[in-house]
């Protein structure tokens, strides 16, 4: 077995109440894949029995409800906008889990107050106590919102690509995060690192090892791999039809990618409730 592959069994940060883990999933840069990785987990996760919640936190131009082709009455804008309650803004999909909206074209709300962030973060946990997992799609970048959401979740996906640029990007947004947990409390999770639209397992590691050699160089952090996805025609299809690839019948090479990402992250859903 490859020495990337280790076991995530042991979150890097136990929740911190009787509630379903929040995994961030955020990258260095636009258009690494992170919406539809957070997604098709997801999709994952619920076929295997797991109460799952997405939340699209890429605030300002979310687009996870546009690739399910789901249409939801209410959303995070009428909740950090109207005061709305979060959980009357959580819809049903038809993919077995739960959406929460995010907010598009709304330049007044692409960065919140931080009297805004900590009430939808504190939102965020009560209705955790609903779910197994709430996984958080976050914002590409290293801005404050980046920041404070990764430092609220359990757990923090960095999804980058081979590309040159996603991987400095990814670098940067770990060198922030490094910046950031140094100079607050609790520190913030090294991020676990998912390499998406790889050619094969080697360049999905070769990748994932560059990043972790310069962090552990240069911040004394080792992320750890969680999973690759490879590129694939079977996910750019399901993406222009918006359809989840984990639904496709036989299972593609993506699909069996995504299941062993899966498999890394669903122990993480043991907790202990009070």
């Amino acid at each position: 077995m490859s020495p990337l592959v280790e076991d995530l069994r042991s979150p890097v940060s136990p929740p911190r109440a009787a509630r379903g883990p929040i995994v961030y999933v955020t990258g260095g840069k636009g258009g690494v894949g992170k919406t539809v990785i957070a997604a098709n987990l997801c999709a994952r996760l619920a076929a295997d029995g797991a109460r799952v919640l997405l939340v699209d936190l890429d605030l300002g131009l979310a687009d996870a409800d546009v690739l399910l082709q789901h249409a939801s009455v209410l959303g995070l804008l009428d909740a950090v906008r109207d005061g709305i309650d979060l959980a009357r803004c959580v819809a049903e999909t038809a993919h077995g889990f739960d959406l929460l909206a995010g907010i598009a074209g709304e330049s007044a709300w692409a960065t919140l107050t931080a009297a805004h962030r900590q009430r939808l973060v504190e939102g965020l946990r009560e209705l955790a106590h609903d779910y197994d997992l709430v996984v958080a799609d976050g914002s590409p970048g290293i801005g404050e919102d980046v920041l404070a959401f990764a430092q609220s979740a359990d757990r923090v996906l960095l999804v980058t690509t081979p590309d040159p640029l996603a991987l400095a990007d990814g670098y940067g947004l770990l060198k922030a995060l490094h910046a950031r947990s140094e100079a607050c409390q609790p520190e913030i999770p090294t991020p676990d690192i998912v390499v998406n639209r790889a050619r094969d397992l080697s360049e999905a590691e070769f990748t994932a090892l560059r990043l972790r050699t310069v962090s552990e160089r240069f911040l004394a952090r080792s992320p750890r791999w969680a999973g690759w996805i490879p590129e694939s025609s079977a996910m750019a299809r399901t993406c222009k039809v918006r359809r989840a690839f984990a639904d496709e019948v036989p299972r593609t090479s993506a699909e069996a990618c995504l299941s062993e990402l899966a498999k890394r992250i669903r122990p993480a859903l043991a907790r202990s409730r009070n």
